[in-house]
């Protein structure tokens, strides 16, 4: 089934302790719609500017990603990130954030997206993820992203959009500040309490965990040697995740819990090279390899 993600698309600037790359391909919505493009099509929603590089939008289409929702602002920039890993390549700091086109963005759903079953809502502010949520109709699986800044600064209108939702994807340090709880456990039941019936929360090296009703599932992250570039792990995950749940047409909680190993081992590509030059070079005969390798890794006899 199609799957469609409302998100940025940026330029970024990465440097790591070896090496620095500038005006690499970035954003939630690029991360997120290679790695589901492995599993069913994806309908890209997002805004660039003037300065975008045509060959961006070309491989993007080269994975059966439908750009007819990229919109380009004239007289506008591309919004671009500059951030510098630490040592231990979890920590980063942000050096430069520029919006530019984002300043504008406001998306209207080509026709023939509104009708897509699921849905995810990269990390953008609340309105505009309620906005896009409003011109979508009746779909099977709705998920969000959700970041600090909009938890201290829209946190009213991202409560009115937990009740709309089904899911919602969020890392440690959110979903403590989202609900005053610094064990995982009970926050994810906190969070579940505001709307969402699925809590994904992601803890980095440490893996992620789910909460599906009352089922909680643990996974670790995949034992990865080689750390070149941990950005777009995170969207990464959600596309692998939710790509397979588009791929399977079905939501029950055995599917749901099978799709956050995907997503792991989706990340666990991502890391090994700087931007998208590792995720969109794969196929899905290696996705389902190091699947294989990474269940034996967590199965218990």
């Amino acid at each position: 089934m199609p799957l469609l993600v409302v998100g940025s698309v940026a330029l970024d600037s990465v440097e790591t302790p070896s090496e620095t790359r500038d005006d690499l391909l970035g954003g939630s919505g690029s991360y997120f719609s290679v790695a589901a493009s492995y599993f069913t099509p994806v309908q890209l929603v997002g805004v660039v500017g003037d300065d975008w590089p045509e060959e961006h939008t070309k491989m993007l289409q080269s994975h059966g990603v439908d750009t007819a929702g990229l919109e380009t602002i004239e007289g506008e920039a591309t919004f671009r990130w500059k951030g510098k890993y630490h040592e231990n390549m979890n920590d980063r700091d942000t050096l430069d954030v520029q919006l530019g086109a984002m300043t504008r963005f406001d998306p209207t759903l080509p026709d023939n997206f509104r009708q897509c079953p699921f849905i995810f809502l990269a990390n953008d502010p609340p309105p505009l993820q309620i906005g896009v949520l409003e011109q979508c109709s009746a779909p099977k699986l709705v998920v969000a992203d959700t970041m600090d800044l909009w938890i201290n600064t829209e946190r009213e209108t991202l409560l009115k959009l937990l009740k709309k939702i089904d899911a919602v994807v969020l890392n440690d340090s959110e979903a403590k500040l989202l609900t005053g709880e610094s064990n995982m456990p009970r926050a994810a039941r906190e969070v579940q309490k505001l709307g969402p019936s699925l809590v994904v929360i992601k803890k980095g090296e440490h893996g992620c965990m789910l909460l599906a009703g009352d089922r909680l599932t643990v996974l670790p992250a995949y034992p990865t040697e080689t750390v070149i570039d941990p950005t777009g792990a995170g969207d990464s995950f959600a596309g692998g995740m939710m790509g397979y749940l588009a791929e399977q047409d079905t939501v029950d909680t055995a599917a749901v819990r099978r799709s956050l190993a995907y997503g792991t081992v989706v990340a666990s590509f991502t890391v090994e090279d700087f931007s998208l030059d590792r995720l969109a070079n794969l196929t899905r005969e290696e996705i389902d390899a190091r699947l294989a390798e990474y269940m034996k890794i967590v199965a218990i006899d």
